[in-house]
């Protein structure tokens, strides 16, 4: 459904997006994932073609986004991160307004919007202002919006971003039942909703592609490589260079607690336990340890130990 190679966006001296490469498949759920600043948006602007690229290529359904633009753009309903309203439009008028533009005659218009306010939960306000709707609702007209021309492929820039726990609930259950019919490419920065609701997440940072994979195998990766925690009362500087020189030890960082305490957190090599080693250090030097244990990674912990800047 997607096809990206070496797409790069550049301005004046800053390079946003850097060679990137990727594809979706049709019927795939993809979390687009990365921090302020890596690229995302940009990626997101240049496949619908809001952004021209200024080298690579990229197609939606076999169409070049670039050369067959028209075609690309009515395969794909977007949804910015800051969705544009017409705030001084009933919620049923602006719908049947943007399919117009979007190219339905006044019969299939009229099926559509009836369609995208029932799949969207917007019957109970169809005939309101837009300006008084909710923060939630006002998500839910965009969403409408990305759907009335009935594409193939789904482009939602963080669509829970600004909702409440409930409402945050309400667009992951319509994104993923959206995803039984739609091909679907989610940016957020919520990795719980990711877990849940996507097949394979891509992590972009700095403006490269840094994973591409399940949620799952990405954790899993992790879990193999062995992440340990550990408390101490020590000396932080100190005591990090020494159990930076334990076997199989790649990474430690540390936290300082209260009252002397320091937590550290120990990256080693796949398939090692420093568990032990960090013990009979402990007790080595006399260091007083009041906890030591294997942590369980989680989607989140990839994406913070990919995207770590120091």
């Amino acid at each position: 459904m997607i096809e990206v190679r070496q797409l790069t966006k550049s301005y004046a001296r800053h390079e946003a997006v850097r060679g990137i490469s990727f594809h979706v498949d049709r019927g795939e759920i993809v979390g687009f994932l990365g921090p302020n600043g890596a690229g995302k948006t940009t990626t997101l602007r240049m496949l619908t073609g809001y952004l021209p690229p200024t080298s690579g290529t990229a197609s939606i359904a076999g169409f070049d986004i670039f050369r067959q633009s028209l075609e690309a753009r009515r395969k794909i309903g977007y949804m910015p991160e800051n969705v544009p309203l017409y705030d001084d439009m009933r919620v049923r008028e602006y719908l049947s307004f943007r399919a117009h533009l979007k190219g339905l005659d006044n019969n299939r218009a009229r099926q559509r919007v009836s369609e995208v306010l029932d799949t969207c939960g917007l019957e109970a306000v169809k005939k309101k202002m837009i300006k008084t709707l909710s923060k939630g609702y006002r998500q839910r007209v965009g969403l409408a919006d990305a759907l009335v021309h009935d594409p193939e492929l789904l482009i939602l820039d963080e669509p829970t971003n600004g909702l409440d726990p409930n409402q945050i609930r309400q667009i992951r259950e319509l994104i993923k039942r959206l995803g039984e019919t739609h091909t679907i490419l989610v940016s957020t920065h919520i990795l719980h909703e990711v877990e849940i609701i996507c097949n394979r997440v891509i992590i972009i940072d700095t403006g490269k592609i840094r994973a591409s994979d399940t949620p799952a195998n990405l954790v899993n990766q992790m879990r193999a490589a062995g992440r340990v925690t550990a408390e101490l009362q020590v000396d932080p500087l100190g005591a990090a260079a020494a159990i930076a020189r334990i076997d199989h030890v790649k990474k430690v960082r540390h936290e300082e607690l209260d009252h002397g305490w320091s937590r550290f957190h120990i990256l080693s090599d796949s398939g090692s336990d420093v568990r032990e080693a960090i013990a009979l250090l402990a007790a080595q030097y006399g260091w007083p340890l009041r906890t030591v244990f294997r942590d369980e990674p989680t989607l989140e912990d990839v994406f913070v130990e990919m995207t770590r800047k120091d």
